[in-house]
């Protein structure tokens, strides 16, 4: 069973990575490179917490 607290950080993580996906791709279309460079900042942060979650579940296990 999946601790609750792990799936919410999982879900946190995927939302960081799509906001920043959507950030970097608005920075792009205006030519905004602080917005790109915040997008690219987001999804790095929600990648690290989505490994952090993965190694948790590895150690589990």
């Amino acid at each position: 069973m999946e601790d609750p607290m792990s799936g919410e950080q999982k879900a946190k993580a995927k939302r960081e990575q799509a906001k920043g996906k959507l950030k970097e791709a608005a920075g792009r279309a205006v030519g905004n490179e602080r917005l790109t460079a915040e997008g690219r900042a987001e999804q790095a942060k929600g990648d690290a917490r989505q490994a952090k979650e993965k190694i948790k579940d590895t150690l589990k296990d």
